[in-house]
C-alpha cells in the first residue's frame, strides 16, 4: 500500500473496457458508515430527493434500515438502503446488528454494491479503523468484492487546499481500507448549494464503479451466506456480537484488520528495499573510490614512465656531451 500515491492509483470512475454489461432493470445499494459521516445525505444525492432524514450531526439520525427508490431517466430503478450508524453497535449492540442485517431482507437478499461512507472532515476513529473486521464479521469475506468507499464533504479538501491524494498520504489507515476494496472510491459533496450538475456527475461516477463491481463479479450480486430467518436468530446475532466484542476488547490492530498482515509485509518489504538501496549506494561509493584509486595509479604509472623516459634521454645527452668534452681535451693535448 513504497512511494507516493497518484490519482491513477485509485479508481474513481468508469474503467475503459471493450465490452459493457447490459443495463440491469434495477440496482440495490446499501449505505454503511459511522453516524455523522453523511450516509443519509449521500443516499439523498443518489436518489435526487430528500428521501432520508439527514441532519449532519454525530448523533444517529437513522435508527433502522430504510429502503428508498428512484427511477433514472434511462428507466433503471435505483434502490438505496440506509442503515443505522455502524458503530452504534459499540459496545456490541445486538439490536443494531440485527437491524443492519435486516438490509438483506429489504434487498431481497441481493445487493449490487455496499457503499462505505467516510467524512473528509473527520479523522478515522479507532472504531472506524476496524471497518474491515466488522464488515467481514457481519457479511462474510466476499463483501469486499462489492465494497466502494464514498468520501463525503469533498469541499473540505478545497477549504484546506489539499488534494485527495495528499489527504490519503497522511491517513495510512484509509489506504488500508481502500486496498481491501481494490481502491474503489468516489468523492461526494452533499451540500444544498452544490450544483445539480456536480451532483449528477458524482452520482454517475459512483454508478460507473457499481458497474465495475458487477463486471468483476460476473454480474452476480452479493448473496448473504445465511437466510434472512437465520440472520434474525438469537444464536447468529449473539455470535456476531461476541466476535465484535472480542475484537473491541482483545484484538490488536493487526488482528482487527484482515489486511494487517499485508501492511506488515509491506513494511518488511520497505525495510528490505531500504537495506538494498543503502547497500547499493555503498557499493556504488566503493566502486567510485576504487575507480578513483585505479585512475590515480594509472596516472602515477604514466608519470613514472614519462619521467623514466626523460631521465633516459637526459642521461644519453649527458653521456654524449661528456664524450665530446673528452674528444676536445684529447685534441688540445696533441696540439
Amino acid at each position: 500500500m513504497g512511494g507516493g500515491l497518484v490519482a491513477d492509483d485509485f479508481k474513481t470512475g468508469h474503467d475503459a473496457c471493450e465490452s459493457y454489461l447490459p443495463m440491469k432493470p434495477s440496482r440495490t445499494l446499501v449505505l454503511i458508515g459511522c453516524s455523522g459521516n453523511g450516509k443519509s445525505a449521500t443516499g439523498n444525492s443518489i436518489l435526487r430527493s430528500e428521501a432520508f432524514k439527514s441532519k449532519g450531526q454525530a448523533a444517529a439520525v437513522t435508527k433502522e434500515c430504510e429502503l428508498k427508490s428512484t427511477k433514472r431517466p434511462n428507466g433503471q430503478i435505483i434502490n438505496v438502503i440506509d442503515t443505522p450508524g455502524l458503530f452504534s453497535l459499540f459496545p456490541s449492540n445486538e439490536s443494531t446488528i440485527r437491524e443492519i442485517l435486516k438490509c438483506s431482507y429489504l434487498a431481497k437478499e441481493e445487493i449490487d454494491a455496499v457503499l462505505m461512507v467516510f467524512s473528509l472532515r473527520r479523522r478515522l476513529t479507532e472504531e472506524e479503523k476496524s471497518v474491515p473486521f466488522v464488515l467481514k464479521t457481519l457479511f462474510g469475506d466476499s463483501i469486499f468484492d462489492y465494497l466502494i468507499v464514498v468520501f463525503t464533504n469533498e469541499d473540505s479538501l478545497i477549504d484546506d487546499n489539499v488534494t485527495i491524494n495528499e489527504y490519503l498520504e497522511g491517513s495510512p489507515d484509509f489506504k488500508e481500507i481502500l486496498a481491501a476494496c481494490n481502491n474503489r472510491m468516489v468523492l461526494f459533496e452533499n451540500r444544498l448549494r452544490t450544483s445539480k450538475r456536480k451532483k449528477a456527475k458524482q452520482v454517475q461516477k459512483l454508478l460507473d464503479l457499481v458497474e465495475e463491481v458487477e463486471r468483476k463479479n460476473n454480474n452476480k450480486p452479493f448473496l448473504f451466506d445465511l437466510s434472512h430467518e437465520s440472520m434474525e436468530s438469537e444464536a447468529v446475532v449473539d455470535e456476531k456480537a461476541k466476535k465484535i466484542r472480542a475484537m473491541k476488547s482483545n484484538y490488536t490492530k493487526q488482528e482487527m484488520c484482515p489486511i494487517g498482515r499485508k501492511r506488515k509485509l509491506c513494511q518488511v518489504n520497505k525495510f528490505i528495499a531500504q537495506v538494498i538501496e543503502t547497500t547499493s549506494l555503498l557499493e556504488q561509493k566503493l566502486n567510485q573510490e576504487q575507480n578513483a584509486r585505479l585512475e590515480a595509479e594509472k596516472r602515477a604509472n604514466k608519470l613514472h614512465e614519462e619521467s623514466s623516459e626523460e631521465i633516459k634521454i637526459l642521461k644519453e645527452k649527458l653521456e654524449r656531451a661528456q664524450e665530446e668534452l673528452e674528444k676536445r681535451d684529447q685534441g688540445c693535448i696533441i696540439l
